[in-house]
């Protein structure tokens, strides 16, 4: 069952919720219960926070009692995001637009799922994917691909592994309104973005051929769903995004985990995630990785004298290719973008976003690569 308890809101900004004698963070998601403010009722789940998770850091308003029964709803819908549960809502998926001279779906071009007699794959659309892990690479990668072609369009399309609700990323907030993101799509079960899409592979094909973007970034809302085992964890997401990347015959980019300050030997260097990832792929990607990590912090030795660069090569085997790239990690710290990831800031833990420098500088020069082509 929900835990859910009932509460009075005490302080809308940052918001914070009575319950019982207590006063605890909440957050609430205004596109599903409306605005929150001072002294209304309030119904929370309370359970992630009072079990300490990683998603625990606030209660959840689960409805408004004073001011969220009076929505009227959508006129007209084609279809609902988080259907069968009690905060199922209505959504126009970005899938199901098309300009008058879009053709039909038995018509379309599907790149290389419609090879000819020659095997040959058709006209591929010109733009590349960077596949993120996690949430907290976001940022970095974006700024570096930005910085690497300050014209690129490029866009995110936020997944399921980690936070759903699209509008909970303070990092999607800033980089939109700092224009670094040219768009924002919630894929899957993920909702709440500027466009929604029912399916990944559906916001990839949307994205280009609709929406205009020139790169695309997909990856996980913030946290990460975890079970402390080899697959049961949000970074199988990229398994998924991949393979929808893979499968339109976009070039695709996986960005890879890697860490000099996470204090568990799984992480450390090159995470057990991006090398199960790499292990299962059914198609060959590009690996962006950083050459050195920033002027101050050499490139470091990790598990008494494992270089993470060799550790993901031969995770990449002969099937990936290991694309060392820029990583600017310096320069990147002095941006005013965010530079902290799970409390460890940039200084303590360096590869971790070089690796994701590299990543966003690889998407640049993909881009850039076929543009020219």
């Amino acid at each position: 069952m929900l835990k859910l308890r009932r509460g009075t809101v005490s302080q809308a900004e940052p918001l914070r919720v009575r319950v019982g004698p207590a006063e605890r963070p909440a957050w609430a998601d205004e596109g599903i219960v409306g605005p929150v403010l001072e002294g209304d009722e309030v119904i929370v789940n309370t359970e992630a926070l009072d079990l300490g998770l990683g998603s625990g850091g606030y209660d959840i308003v689960h409805v408004n009692l004073t001011r969220g029964l009076d929505s009227p709803g959508a006129e007209a819908a084609a279809a609902m995001k988080l259907n069968y549960t009690s905060l199922q809502h209505s959504v126009d998926p970005v899938e199901a637009w098309k300009g008058d001279d879009e053709p039909e779906a038995d018509d379309r071009d599907w790149g290389f799922l419609d090879a000819d007699d020659d095997g040959d794959a058709g006209i591929k659309p010109a733009v590349p994917v960077l596949v993120l892990s996690l949430h907290g690479q976001l940022a970095p990668a974006t700024w570096a691909a930005r910085r690497g072609s300050s014209e690129l369009r490029v866009g995110y399309i936020q997944t399921w592994g980690g936070a759903l609700p699209g509008a909970i990323s303070r990092d999607v907030a800033e980089l939109r309104t700092s224009e670094l993101l040219c768009g924002h799509v919630t894929a899957g079960p993920a909702y709440g973005g500027e466009q929604e899409a029912l399916t990944t592979i559906g916001a990839l094909r949307a994205a280009v051929e609709v929406l205009g973007w020139e790169a695309v970034i997909v990856g996980p809302g913030p946290g990460i769903a975890g079970s402390d085992s080899e697959l049961g964890h949000g970074g199988m997401s990229a398994l998924d995004a991949a393979h929808a990347s893979l499968i339109l015959g976009y070039e695709t980019l996986l960005a890879p985990r890697m860490s000099s300050g996470d204090p568990r030997p799984r992480h450390r260097g090159v995470s057990h995630h991006t090398v199960t990832v790499l292990r299962m792929l059914l198609g060959n990607v590009r690996v962006p990785a950083p050459a050195e990590v920033g002027r101050t912090s050499p490139f470091p030795q990790i598990n008494g004298g494992d270089v993470p660069l060799e550790r993901l090569r031969e995770a990449c085997g002969g099937r990936h290719e290991l694309w060392v790239r820029d990583a600017p990690v310096d320069e990147y710290a002095e941006s005013g973008l965010p530079a902290e990831h799970m409390d460890r800031g940039i200084g303590e833990d360096p590869l971790f976003f070089a690796a994701a420098l590299a990543a966003g500088d690889g998407l640049a020069a993909a881009a850039q690569t076929e543009r020219v082509m």
